[in-house]
């Protein structure tokens, strides 16, 4: 029950990565609201949240859009009194060289790995700050680490995304509250079948190519969840402006 009391907010938790830290959040004592443009996933993971004796609500957000980060924090507020953590999770990525890339697929990703996460963390700090603590973790990746190939605008949000993390830790420290963010390889989610389809590649294929890492496999979503739980919990009460690689030794290769 690291977690017991405390209000989660987690973006894209409708499936995959958010979908695992809202389930783990829950387990661990917190009450959690999860955002997505799916209502029927989202209902599916607030009823899985429930199944822990803890309360969840969903909110249908869009988080490149002010509006919507604005209301899923105040609805958040609204339903269980205070706002302790956010997860900034949603993402989308296009593989793409900047030849490829079309200045439409170039905003959606900037926008929403990117914008959604400074305007989800515009909107959160004042109740955070109000509060004297709050705890924001945003998901980046590797390659906001290191380059990738056919990556172009997806390495330019998250490696973004590494540094308005080290940036707002300086900002928002005295205040109480700390930012970190996490940097996944590849991880078992619907968004890397994706990946390999749009590259062109078998399925079993694309896994080969992954298993030319240190420990020889992808990720699981429970194992990320288990890396933004850590920072997300007392246990890294001292880690401010950290970016946590959890990639199976890809950056190290």
């Amino acid at each position: 029950m690291r977690l017991k009391d405390r209000v989660a907010l987690i973006t894209g938790g409708t499936s995959g990565i958010g979908e695992a830290t809202a389930l783990l959040f829950a387990k661990e004592g917190a009450k959690v609201a999860v955002t997505g443009r799916n209502g029927e996933r989202g209902a599916a993971v607030v009823a899985k949240i429930k199944e822990f004796g803890s309360d969840g609500i969903f909110v249908r957000a869009d988080v490149s859009v002010a509006d919507d980060c604005r209301r899923a924090v105040d609805e958040t507020v609204r339903a269980f009194g205070r706002l302790d953590i956010l997860f900034n999770n949603a993402g989308v990525f296009y593989p793409q060289t900047a030849l490829e890339c079309s200045e439409r697929e170039w905003d959606e990703q900037i926008d929403v790995n990117l914008k959604g996460t400074f305007l989800m963390s515009k909107c959160a700090l004042p109740a955070m700050i109000a509060q004297k603590s709050g705890i924001i973790v945003n998901n980046s990746s590797g390659w906001g680490i290191v380059g990738g190939d056919h990556a172009v605008a997806y390495c330019a949000s998250k490696g973004g995304v590494v540094l308005m993390t080290k940036a707002m830790a300086i900002d928002h420290g005295a205040q109480g509250i700390r930012v970190n963010c996490i940097c996944p390889g590849d991880v078992e989610t619907p968004m890397l079948p994706q990946d390999a389809k749009m590259r062109g590649l078998k399925w079993e294929d694309y896994l080969a190519g992954c298993a030319n890492r240190p420990l020889a496999r992808i990720g699981t979503v429970e194992e990320i969840a288990k890396a933004v739980l850590f920072l997300a919990s007392d246990d890294a009460s001292f880690m401010t402006g950290a970016a946590l690689v959890v990639d199976g030794g890809g950056t190290a290769d």
